[in-house]
């Protein structure tokens, strides 16, 4: 029998109808091709990943399929193996070409990768993989990464057109199962909603107001919330691009007015696009040290620690407010994300590879590439970052001077009054009654002492900065990772 001669998009973390090169060459190449997405069990399974996760890309499909629709279009689902999807399709139509964009995943996805492509090469399969975002595969430094990545955000942003096709659905043994499907279907409202048209409303408002006080609230749990962005997820599963983003929010007549806020914002994109380029480079980084000298460190695993930082019953108010806020919300500001990674390593002096995926399940916005070199800069095992150990009393009595943020996710704390917010242990017998609060009964007693845990962890972690095996290492990672023409 003859097959079908076709062509395959195989969407990842871009999600969108807007500003995509595998669709637009797919439709340029003149061949039928077909749109697919795989849940992958393996990749579902593995513990960075969340069912807030799934549900969100789940989602974003069903909003993808929206704009498709009226071009008899969709996106094709898939739940097994990307092996297997292949396997079939490759069964049932002669697959000339794979669209997709290059993926700075987890050691699991680049070892599925590999396997897709010596599948591609046997089966004589061309598999064209576009850049995403201005990340660059194989360079061996930085020297020139910069500028390639704002003259990638100047060119123009594609767009995409679609015409209406009458080709028949794939038909495959690999649809979603009816609990799976119900499971997602179910959307908590506590998170942001997925979508492609979401993310452009979400764009539209920090334009238009919500970003005008970006500098001013950026460091605010409460205020945050509102200033900021909001675009992380978007951008985490490619709902929006970065150059989408960096186009409208420069050249929004907005900015004229509101230039130093809106250009903070700008530099953000570039960090956000700078922590994923070493991911791309390393992505052993999910689990190995960047500066392999600190293996040598030894951390005590304590799983009292570990259980009060992930249950938000530290002790701290603006710790634990964070880390509850997140687990319900999916989402909490830049500061406060690097406050608790640095309490959790530092004063609490655990392994950072402890801390990981409990927070990159919580994240809606999870970004490997991000997500990874970012929990360890703020732990401080790169060996050429500044360590910076966050004092939460500091921080809540600086952006959280009403404790409004701590009473909101600590309703323990609720009739607390503000002089002993930040520090609740400190009342007396008598203040708790009044407060209807016993500290260490309704809210725990601090777990650690915050003055000598942060003397201690100056000692261990500073001194080691000058370990002979931390500094070979840290030659290196400048050549990788730093601009060494400036």
């Amino acid at each position: 029998m003859n097959k079908k001669t076709v062509n395959i998009v195989w969407l990842k973390r871009d999600i969108r109808s807007q500003d995509h090169e595998p669709l637009q060459k797919a439709m340029q190449s003149g061949i039928p091709y077909y749109i697919i997405y795989i849940f992958e069990p393996s990749l579902i399974e593995h513990p960075d990943t969340s069912p807030r996760h799934l549900k969100f890309i789940y989602h974003s499909i069903k909003s993808l399929n929206k704009t498709l629709e009226p071009f008899n279009r969709n996106v094709e689902v898939f739940y097994t193996e990307a092996i297997e999807v292949f396997n079939h399709l490759q069964e049932n139509y002669n697959i000339k070409t794979i669209f997709s964009f290059q993926e700075s995943g987890i050691q699991l996805s680049w070892n599925r990768d590999k396997k897709i492509k010596k599948f591609c090469r046997n089966q004589q399969i061309h598999w064209k993989e576009y850049q995403r975002d201005g990340i660059l595969r194989g360079i061996k430094n930085r020297d020139s990464w910069s500028k390639h990545w704002h003259t990638k955000m100047h060119t123009p942003v594609i767009k995409n057109f679609y015409r209406f096709t009458n080709q028949e659905k794939i038909e495959h043994p690999f649809s979603l199962p009816k609990e799976v499907k119900n499971q997602w279907e179910k959307y908590p409202k506590q998170f942001q909603p997925a979508g492609e048209e979401n993310a452009w409303k979400y764009l539209k408002s920090f334009t238009n107001q919500r970003g005008f006080n970006y500098q001013k609230h950026i460091s605010k749990p409460t205020e945050s919330r509102i200033a900021c962005s909001r675009l992380s997820p978007f951008l985490a599963w490619g709902n929006l691009s970065i150059k989408q983003a960096f186009q409208f929010i420069g050249t929004h007549p907005n900015g004229k007015k509101n230039s130093r806020a809106f250009s903070a914002m700008l530099t953000r994109l570039h960090w956000h696009c700078h922590f994923i380029q070493k991911f791309e480079t390393a992505c052993s980084y999910e689990t190995a040290c960047i500066n392999s000298g600190y293996e040598l460190l030894v951390h005590k695993k304590n799983e009292h620690f570990l259980k009060a930082w992930k249950t938000g019953t530290t002790g701290y108010p603006l710790i634990d407010a964070c880390m509850r806020a997140v687990e319900q919300t999916g989402w909490i500001n830049f500061r406060m994300r690097a406050m608790v990674v640095s309490f959790l390593t530092l004063n609490l002096d655990q392994d950072w590879r402890d801390g990981t995926y409990p927070l990159a399940r919580q994240f809606l916005d999870y970004e490997p590439g991000i997500h990874y070199t970012q929990f360890q800069m703020q732990a401080g095992t790169t060996g050429i970052n500044t360590v910076r150990l966050y004092n939460p009393v500091k921080n809540s009595q600086e952006h959280d001077p009403e404790g409004v943020f701590i009473k909101k996710w600590i309703p323990e704390l609720a009739n607390v009054p503000t002089e002993h917010i930040h520090e609740p242990w400190r009342m007396t017998a008598m203040e708790q009654v009044f407060c209807n609060v016993s500290i260490g009964k309704d809210y725990p007693l601090p777990i650690v002492n915050l003055e000598e845990s942060a003397r201690v962890a100056r000692e261990k972690i500073w001194g080691h900065k000058k370990h002979p095996a931390v500094l070979k290492e840290r030659t290196q990672i400048l050549q990788a990772h730093v601009n060494r023409r400036k």
